[in-house]
């Protein structure tokens, strides 16, 4: 094989990461006929529950790594912490998409806004920390408000401090780790969006629009499609995505997070080189799902049509839930417009997601509604 012949059904395509992203990877690839394997150091994951092989071993036991690379047809990731050298090592023993270098820049938060500074991006204000001297000179040049994120290993609000006065510095760096960390200034923002953009190794770029979306105590709570925004704001957003995606050469699927700024601007708040969260609703709101698509560029596949059936809303099940006992699964399937997806995870912990809700209706705000209440018809 040349590296540019389409992986066709039957064949195995090896995943890194076994959380819930790779459980519905894995969903859409058997359901178009591949076998899955995948690694990571946990067992009983929810990608492994539904794998044809799942490999249990450290990310830096990179002779495991080989050796899983060489039992599959090409690698891809469902998790962007996954080490520079593991993907290193499978790239010696199959393709890996999309390549280890997209993982090596948005897995760093310094490294990412680098990228996205040096290609003219939109981009939040923010100055490197390495010390706590330089966070005092840093928040006298952004300002407050401000937010202090750890370099690397931060996603779901972990690993940030919000800054409110000069009071909260020391507070703030040892909240970090005392290690390398970006400070943000705080952006005065009218919503949230994201775009959730893929890319085939000829460049063919496919994109779901702009998805609103809403956090509670830095988790995605709820996602809704189409996004509230101008069709101005909504071409520039999916026009950025697609730079973005081009100038990293990503062949898979990538998500572009935004701030929509009160003067209509767009600023690019994060990137994730992988399925998203709030693209979730695409597997029951759209004709070709996120999942499906990041199988179909990583085989070399034509990418799938985006077609929306209807308006859309996700809203996110973490371990609170479960304060209480079992949710009551029986008055969240009462709701007719609504479809439940649970991961498989044995321990419900609070800010652990555990499941989400889609709920399909005639427009994104009563989806949104129906997603929400059946929401709360769980709680016991």
């Amino acid at each position: 094989m040349n590296g540019r012949e389409p992986i066709l059904p039957g064949s195995t395509i090896g995943v890194l990461g076994s959380g819930q992203l790779g459980r519905m990877f894995t969903i859409a690839a058997r359901r178009m006929g591949y076998r899955v394997h995948t690694f990571s150091p946990d067992e009983d994951t929810p990608t492994g529950q539904v794998a044809d092989v799942e490999v249990t071993s450290p990310y830096e036991d990179l002779d495991a790594v080989c050796s899983f690379a060489k039992g599959v047809s090409v690698v891809t990731f469902e998790f962007e912490n996954v080490p520079a050298a593991t993907a290193a090592a499978a790239a010696e023993c199959a393709p890996v998409r999309p390549a280890g270098e997209v993982l090596h820049t948005t897995q760093h938060r310094l490294r990412e806004k680098t990228f996205l500074s040096r290609a003219g991006f939109p981009l939040t204000p923010y100055r490197r920390v390495a010390d706590r001297a330089e966070l005092t000179s840093a928040v006298a040049e952004v300002g407050m408000p401000a937010i202090l994120k750890t370099a690397d290993f931060g996603y779901d609000g972990k690993g940030q401090y919000r800054i409110k006065s000069l009071s909260d510095l020391d507070g703030a760096w040892q909240a970090v780790g005392e290690r390398e960390a970006v400070l943000e200034a705080h952006v005065d923002f009218e919503c949230e969006l994201s775009v959730v953009g893929v890319r085939s190794v000829g460049g063919e770029f496919r994109h779901y629009g702009p998805i609103e979306n809403h956090h509670e105590n830095g988790i995605l709570d709820t996602s809704t499609s189409p996004a509230a925004v101008p069709d101005r704001v909504a071409r520039e957003a999916s026009e950025i995505a697609r730079a973005v995606l081009d100038e990293l050469q990503v062949t898979g699927v990538l998500c572009v997070e935004f701030f929509l700024q009160k003067n209509g601007n767009l600023l690019i708040n994060e990137l994730a080189p992988r399925p998203h969260n709030s693209g979730h609703y695409t597997v029951d709101a759209n004709l070709t799902s996120q999942f499906e698509q990041q199988l179909r560029a990583v085989c070399l596949l034509p990418l799938g049509g985006v077609g929306q059936w209807t308006p859309a809303a996700m809203a996110n099940l973490l371990g609170d839930l479960w304060n209480n006992g079992e949710p009551d699964w029986t008055a969240a399937a009462a709701v007719q417009d609504v479809k439940l997806h649970l991961y498989g995870k044995s321990e419900a912990r609070p800010g652990r997601k555990m499941g989400h809700l889609t709920a399909l209706s005639r427009n994104a705000a009563a989806a949104r509604n129906d997603a929400t209440n059946a929401r709360k018809a769980l709680a016991r």
